[in-house]
């Protein structure tokens, strides 16, 4: 299957930016891309909004939905995307939404980790999903969706692995900070390699996030990456064959134990 990661630097209008959308998954099209892969805050970025974040979602999180399955339906391409949704509090969810080539929505995904870390706190504005993680199906292939902070979290990709999951998408807003894209890039392979896993991960590129949007092979080699560009696509072809070759000589996922927990520790 092909996909494509778009990258690109959202505005605080929905209008603005699912026009960019169009634009990107047109080129993403025009390289065979079956899947677009867009990244957190694609609907609008938290820090362009003018007036209540509340508000702004109530008006703007239909729209999105709706230009999103437009758009997968008018170039039969399948869309993920990230925004915001109405939690009916002054604190919406941070939600991905996936959408087959049809315009048919699959899911949505709330985002679990809420970034309150490097003197940041997400919570203050948003509100933590409750729904827990998500899967669909597109191309023969099996998709688990995470978000961002969730890549810290090695827990999150390995039950999507465990379940199933033959590729995670991780539509990401990155903040830039010292050894940030060190991070970045260092736990997108982790969580490839020790899972077996392809990893999919389209980044915003703005004043204040990284970019650096990259497709990983189970064995931890990019195959396609894009660096501080502010508006772009790369596509790569993600195979099951891939994944049979590497969990044939890496079998991680066969050789796990579970019973860890219940084994205690060793005393010296």
């Amino acid at each position: 299957m092909r996909i494509s990661v778009g990258q690109f630097r959202p505005t605080g209008v929905v209008a603005e930016n699912v026009a960019t959308l169009r634009r990107l998954a047109e080129s993403a099209k025009d390289d065979g891309a079956e899947l677009v892969l867009f990244p957190e805050e694609s609907m609008f970025t938290v820090r362009h909004v003018d007036g209540p974040l509340a508000e702004a979602v109530d008006a703007g999180w239909s729209a999105f939905v709706s230009e999103v399955t437009r758009i997968a339906a008018d170039l039969s391409v399948a869309v993920v995307a990230g925004g915001y949704e109405p939690s009916g509090t002054e604190r919406p969810y941070n939600t991905v939404v996936a959408v087959d080539a049809t315009g048919k929505i699959l899911g949505t995904y709330r985002k679990l980790h809420l970034y309150d870390a490097f003197k940041y706190k997400e919570s203050d504005r948003i509100t933590a999903g409750d729904r827990g993680t998500l899967m669909v199906e597109l191309g023969g292939l099996r998709f688990g969706i995470m978000t961002c902070y969730d890549l810290r979290f090695p827990e999150v990709a390995r039950s999507l692995a465990v379940a199933g999951a033959d590729v995670v998408l991780v539509p990401a807003a990155w903040f830039k900070g010292d050894y940030k894209i060190e991070h970045w890039q260092l736990l997108l392979k982790a969580r490839a390699v020790e899972n077996t896993v392809w990893i999919v991960a389209a980044g915003t590129r703005s004043d204040n996030t990284v970019g650096h949007s990259a497709i990983i092979d189970p064995l931890a080699v990019p195959v396609a990456f894009l660096g501080e560009e502010g508006e772009a696509v790369e596509t790569a072809d993600v195979t099951r064959e891939r994944i049979d070759e590497v969990r044939s000589f890496l079998p991680v996922l066969a050789n796990r134990r579970t019973d860890v927990d219940q084994l205690g520790s060793v005393g010296s």
